[in-house]
Protein backbone atom coordinates (compact mmCIF):
# COMPACT_ATOMS: atom_id res chain seq x y z
CA UNK A 1 0.00 0.00 0.00
CA UNK A 2 1.52 3.31 -1.10
CA UNK A 3 1.55 6.36 1.17
CA UNK A 4 -0.33 9.48 0.09
CA UNK A 5 1.90 11.96 -1.74
CA UNK A 6 4.04 13.95 0.66
CA UNK A 7 3.25 11.66 3.62
CA UNK A 8 5.90 9.43 5.16
CA UNK A 9 6.29 6.97 8.03
CA UNK A 10 9.41 5.35 9.40
CA UNK A 11 10.23 3.23 12.39
CA UNK A 12 13.23 3.81 14.62
CA UNK A 13 14.61 2.05 17.66
CA UNK A 14 15.41 3.96 20.82
CA UNK A 15 18.76 3.08 22.36
CA UNK A 16 19.63 2.77 26.03
CA UNK A 17 20.44 6.49 26.25
CA UNK A 18 17.11 7.48 24.68
CA UNK A 19 18.70 8.26 21.32
CA UNK A 20 17.46 7.27 17.89
CA UNK A 21 18.73 7.74 14.36
CA UNK A 22 16.64 9.77 11.93
CA UNK A 23 16.37 7.66 8.78
CA UNK A 24 18.53 8.81 5.85
CA UNK A 25 15.51 9.38 3.60
CA UNK A 26 13.92 11.63 6.23
CA UNK A 27 17.17 13.59 6.67
CA UNK A 28 17.37 14.11 2.91
CA UNK A 29 13.71 15.12 2.51
CA UNK A 30 13.88 17.63 5.37
CA UNK A 31 17.48 18.73 4.75
CA UNK A 32 18.67 17.72 8.22
CA UNK A 33 22.45 17.94 8.48
CA UNK A 34 24.91 16.90 11.20
CA UNK A 35 25.06 19.60 13.87
CA UNK A 36 21.54 20.88 13.16
CA UNK A 37 19.39 21.67 16.16
CA UNK A 38 15.92 20.15 16.14
CA UNK A 39 12.96 20.94 18.33
CA UNK A 40 10.83 18.22 19.87
CA UNK A 41 7.20 19.12 20.51
CA UNK A 42 5.10 16.86 22.70
CA UNK A 43 1.54 16.47 23.83
CA UNK A 44 0.66 13.65 26.23
CA UNK A 45 -2.50 12.83 24.24
CA UNK A 46 -1.31 13.47 20.67
CA UNK A 47 2.31 12.31 20.86
CA UNK A 48 5.68 13.67 19.80
CA UNK A 49 6.48 15.75 16.72
CA UNK A 50 9.82 16.86 15.33
CA UNK A 51 8.94 19.51 12.76
CA UNK A 52 11.40 20.66 10.08
CA UNK A 53 13.20 23.91 10.89
CA UNK A 54 11.24 25.98 8.39
CA UNK A 55 7.93 24.69 9.74
CA UNK A 56 8.94 25.59 13.28
CA UNK A 57 9.77 29.12 12.19
CA UNK A 58 6.28 29.44 10.68
CA UNK A 59 4.71 28.01 13.84
CA UNK A 60 6.63 30.38 16.09
CA UNK A 61 5.68 33.32 13.88
CA UNK A 62 2.00 32.37 14.12
CA UNK A 63 2.19 31.96 17.89
CA UNK A 64 4.03 35.21 18.54
CA UNK A 65 2.36 37.23 15.79
CA UNK A 66 1.20 40.74 16.45
CA UNK A 67 -2.20 39.70 15.08
CA UNK A 68 -3.42 38.44 18.43
CA UNK A 69 -7.11 38.67 19.27
CA UNK A 70 -8.00 41.54 21.59
CA UNK A 71 -7.75 40.81 25.31
CA UNK A 72 -11.39 41.80 25.81
CA UNK A 73 -13.70 39.99 23.43
CA UNK A 74 -16.46 42.55 23.85
CA UNK A 75 -18.13 40.96 26.86
CA UNK A 76 -18.32 42.95 30.06
CA UNK A 77 -16.20 41.63 32.86
CA UNK A 78 -17.95 40.06 35.83
CA UNK A 79 -17.39 41.72 39.19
Amino acid sequence: MASPEGKYAWTVKVGEKGQFVIPKEAREIFNIKPGDTLIVLADEKQGIAIPPKDMFAQLAKAIFSQNRPPENDGREEEE
